[in-house]
């Protein structure tokens, strides 16, 4: 049987390689490497059936006329659908759920670092001040989540576990456990009222274009907090930047932008009420190898001719 030619065309594909000798399909592929800067050659581009990238350059996928399936190293894949020539019968597969075990605690970080005075503390030992802080309790306060997927129930359950209530929306309204309310996106201003918290974990598509916007602003709480860890697109800046100098809100953190890295000459920067992360959300150490399971059970899918995890609904964009 010959084999199937799969490219991975990542910086570091060790744990690739080895999790697809893990799962026993060495014998029934051919692996080849390819660095994020490099291009494929014409070999690769006139054999590849399968492949792992971060993304594509426009004019590379109508050179591949053999390729039938594309795992995104990404949860969101705005770009790939951005992607002018993307065929329309290529299989697109996203990171989905990857982030699992990074996010949930990052945000929980966030809400710590907006309601506890280690920060204060940390400048107040470089001075050699001692000075007395409260820290604000999250027990009893409500945090809502604006994106209700796998990652915003994990986080939903660790902050139940702290006494937090939690509210949010989703496509599908069925009841969650941890959750005290799941409303439609229709219905998001109710939940914007309601929370002292909001945290923002919808996919980049056409509808959640400035889907936080002065508009949305105006249903927050003066001493509520908005935090982006989903995409930058989401958020009209300068309506954000207005809302938080004019306290309309108590002010944001934000982990993802528009344009990364940040520009230093964006008023992010310099607005005080605003923390900027630099896209640290989903990361961690171990990734690649979570990234890498869901990557060869797609593979062996494949290989035998089934339905892949995680497909990417074009029309939905997610």
């Amino acid at each position: 049987m010959p084999q199937t030619n799969v490219l991975l065309w990542t910086d570091g594909p060790g744990p690739y390689i080895d999790a697809i000798a893990a799962a026993g399909l060495t014998d029934r592929v051919h692996v080849e490497t390819l660095a994020r800067t490099e291009m494929p050659n014409q070999d690769q581009r006139a054999n590849t059936e399968a492949m792992l990238a971060w993304g594509v350059p426009k004019g590379v996928l109508p050179t591949m006329p053999k390729l039938r399936w594309a795992q995104a190293l990404t949860a969101g894949v705005e770009a790939w659908l951005a992607v002018p020539d993307l065929p329309a019968d290529l299989t697109l597969t996203c990171a989905r759920g990857t982030h699992r075990e990074s996010m949930p605690e990052n945000i929980l970080g966030a809400m710590f670092h907006l309601t506890k005075p280690y920060a204060a503390a940390n400048e107040d030992q470089k001075a050699a001040t001692w000075t007395r802080r409260m820290a604000t309790p999250l027990s009893g306060q409500t945090l809502g989540i604006l994106g209700l997927g796998e990652i915003g129930q994990r986080v939903a359950r660790l902050a139940t576990a702290l006494g937090m209530r939690v509210i949010g929306t989703k496509r599908n309204t069925t009841p969650l456990p941890d959750v005290a309310e799941v409303l439609p996106s229709s219905r998001t201003n109710e939940i914007l009222a309601q929370s002292d918290f909001v945290l923002l974990l919808l996919p980049a598509t056409p509808d959640t274009e400035n889907f936080i916007n002065a508009e949305r602003l105006s249903h927050m709480k003066p001493n509520a907090y908005l935090l982006n860890f989903g995409r930058g697109h989401l958020i009209d800046d300068a309506a954000l930047i207005a809302a938080v100098t004019g306290k309309k809100i108590a002010g944001a953190v934000l982990d993802v932008f528009r344009q990364e890295p940040l520009p230093s000459s964006h008023p992010f920067w310099g607005t005080p009420g605003i923390q900027v992360l630099p896209h640290i959300g989903g990361g961690h150490p171990r990734r690649d190898g979570v990234v890498a399971k869901l990557f060869v059970d797609n593979l062996g899918r494949f290989l035998d001719g089934k339905n892949l995890s995680q497909e990417v609904d074009r029309v939905a964009g997610y």
